[in-house]
């Protein structure tokens, strides 16, 4: 019986002593169904280090740094603004080590991360991601700021940290050209600080000069431009997390990069959607931008080419954002057929069950579980004949609280609304 890919035996994997010791040398996936034109195409699955992200390589690295140049004390505070992977990384890193950590984040950051966060002990600081650098309220302005006035703390400043280079170019670049037998043409990468493509890319470049470095840039940032024309543009606004920027951050040489492709935030979901769908790798919404890039360079290819790119993150961290069909819908990258009716309002389609509805009979106790469970505030009642025939909102459930202190399992028709207007979906939206 001929061997299969699934019959191959794997080395044992080793036993480790500390989680910190679990960062780093994270396996290659070859993509072996998406159409990469004439080209293999690699993925480095860095969200297999122990926080989920390539970012916990940095956070181990600028942490060590910052300890042997004495700038943090035991039981000193570490401070840092991040769009989420890298303050998780160095909350990981900080427990470890004995440090109290207090992270500055944008508010277009996912709640999960948030919660990553929080459940390891953070401070958590969420600010405006609508304002650019320079203003009071820009989240690296306020990291800054905040160290300033706070004792023994250290402001850790990935953009500026070349501990963050040096990670990449002593660890993540030399796993790569391992991994690929120095049979590498070209390598994809995104900057949100820079230091993964500045470091990977110096160490490639140093093996061999032929190698092709490019930027994965959302729609939006000012880098592809910079890289392919030269052009300085006005910053834009972009639903990737992670990648992109509205400056160069001082440890970036765009010198480095031979060309940038701008990946608009559709592309970027839609390419982490078929991820999953067609290879079974469930990554973030910045591998959709790098990996959107690399195919992009891949089918532009007359020969043969072996690329690389990264699964720089877990997509379990944005399973309520893109890989859900609603929110996708709500930001409009899914179309739905126009009606021109009140349907054109309406994203859960009751007729599909995509919407949550409970009985008269249900328990308001049950109830409440539901509401929390999919994080809603208010639900239709409907009667054995499909009929819309009472609403149950977090106002009728906390009167039910404060007049029937005893009534959790009393049916929710007792306290439901039941005087309605019902409309009909194909009324004008007028």
């Amino acid at each position: 019986m001929s061997e299969t890919a699934e019959q191959v035996a794997h080395p044992i994997a080793p036993v480790y002593h500390g989680i910190l010791e679990m960062i780093g040398n994270t396996p290659m996936l070859e993509m072996s169904r998406l159409d990469t034109g004439a080209c293999r195409l690699f993925v480095k699955l860095e969200s297999l280090n122990p926080g989920s992200s390539i970012k916990d390589r940095i956070a181990i690295s600028m942490i060590r740094q910052a300890e042997s140049d004495g700038h943090i004390k035991p039981g000193g505070r570490i401070i840092e603004a991040t769009a989420g992977n890298t303050g998780i990384g160095l909350a990981l890193v900080a427990r470890q080590r004995g440090y109290a950590l207090t992270v500055v984040v944008p508010d277009k950051m996912g709640e999960g991360k948030i919660a990553h966060l929080r459940a390891m002990g953070a401070e958590i600081i969420i600010t405006r991601s609508d304002v650019q650098k320079g203003h009071p309220e820009y989240y690296q302005d306020i990291a800054a700021a905040l160290a300033e006035r706070t004792p023994n703390s250290f402001f850790i400043n990935q953009f500026a940290n070349e501990a963050n280079v040096q990670a990449h170019y002593e660890t993540t670049g030399p796993e790569i050209w391992s991994q690929m037998d120095g049979e590498i043409d070209a390598f994809v990468s995104g900057i949100g600080s820079g230091g993964t493509l500045m470091g990977v890319g110096r160490y490639l470049r140093e093996r061999n000069p032929d190698i092709a470095i490019i930027l994965a840039d959302p729609a939006g940032s000012i880098l592809a431009p910079l890289v392919n024309e030269g052009r300085h543009v006005e910053p834009g606004e972009w639903l990737v997390e992670g990648v992109g920027e509205d400056f160069v951050p001082p440890i970036t040489d765009l010198d480095l990069i031979d060309r940038a492709y701008s990946i608009d935030d559709q592309t970027a979901f839609e390419t982490a959607r078929e991820l999953l769908e067609v290879e079974g790798l469930l990554a973030g919404s910045s591998t959709g931008t790098l990996v959107g890039a690399a195919l992009a360079w891949c089918r532009e290819q007359e020969e043969p080419k072996r690329v690389v790119t990264l699964a720089a993150d877990h997509g379990s961290k944005y399973l309520p954002l893109m890989f859900n069909d609603f929110w996708m819908i709500d930001q409009g990258f899914i179309d739905r057929p126009s009606r021109g009716d009140l349907r054109d309002l309406i994203a859960r389609r009751h007729s599909l069950k995509e919407d949550y509805t409970l009985t008269p009979a249900t328990p308001l106790s049950q109830a409440v579980k539901v509401m929390r469970l999919y994080d809603i505030s208010q639900m239709a009642v409907l009667d054995e004949h499909d009929r819309v025939v009472g609403i149950l909102d977090e106002s009728d459930v906390l009167m039910a609280m404060v007049n029937n202190p005893d009534g959790h399992d009393k049916p929710i028709e007792t306290f439901m609304t039941s005087r309605l207007r019902t409309i009909s979906p194909k009324a004008p939206v007028e």
